[in-house]
């Protein structure tokens, strides 16, 4: 059932146009790739979520990378910030391989499903607050589509705040005062389900050395550990 439900999600998300700044933006990045990848089709949509649909952990990430996932159609595939996630999966014991290039790559995900907060290309990698509201019903679905889910894990501090505004909305209880981002920050949403924090896998954090495969990997592990 559950993978039925996220297969509807997944076919809306792809024909959405309710932001006519993202789909300009979208489609101009699309029509003017850089050097390296001229001659290839760009996806040029919002890119749904993905993974196993009886995961226990969700994986929240901000928006598609103009040239990754919007050229791909997959999120975090095909950029450098994919590549640090899934090598980081992969030694959780979360994936089955390091690198993901495309959507049909035979990348497999093992309890995780991965989403983005806004499911559009957005300039300068800022969506607006209209934008990040307009996206959120995907989410809040996504979630109550996932009947295992124990954990939510938010990369960085807009994915943060865009998971607790969907797990609100979703059903789940939120402690007051609202639980603020940090690395490695936990808070117990309701139901048994925690969300976690790190920072996002960006260049401008791995490149340098904010965020390490150590410090990630010891997120992933605790969250191993509380899901059993």
């Amino acid at each position: 059932m559950s993978d039925a439900c996220l297969a509807v999600i997944a076919s809306e998300v792809a024909n959405c146009r309710a932001c006519p700044r993202l789909v300009a933006w979208r489609e101009e990045s699309a029509a003017a790739p850089p050097r390296r990848f001229r001659g290839e089709r760009y996806w040029a949509r919002p890119v749904p979520g993905f993974g196993d649909a009886a995961a226990r952990l969700l994986i929240v990430g901000l928006a598609p990378a103009a040239h990754g996932g919007n050229r791909t159609g997959r999120v975090f595939t095909g950029d450098a910030s994919g590549d640090f996630l899934f090598a980081a999966l992969l030694r959780a014991g979360l994936s089955n391989q390091a690198q993901s290039v495309s959507r049909d790559d035979g990348l497999e995900l093992r309890g995780v499903y991965i989403a983005a907060a806004v499911r559009c290309a957005p300039p300068d990698n800022r969506p607006t607050p209209a934008e990040f509201a307009r996206c959120r019903p995907f989410l809040v679905r996504e979630i109550e589509a996932l009947p295992r889910l124990g954990a939510v894990l938010a990369l960085g501090a807009l994915a943060w705040r865009a998971a607790i505004a969907a797990a609100r909305n979703a059903g789940h209880s939120i402690p007051r005062p609202l639980p603020r981002f940090s690395h490695g920050a936990r808070a117990l949403l309701g139901d048994g389900v925690i969300l976690h924090g790190s920072y996002h896998v960006s260049r401008q954090n791995t490149n340098t050395g904010r965020l390490t495969p150590a410090m990630l990997d010891r997120v992933l592990m605790r969250i191993g550990r509380e899901l059993g």
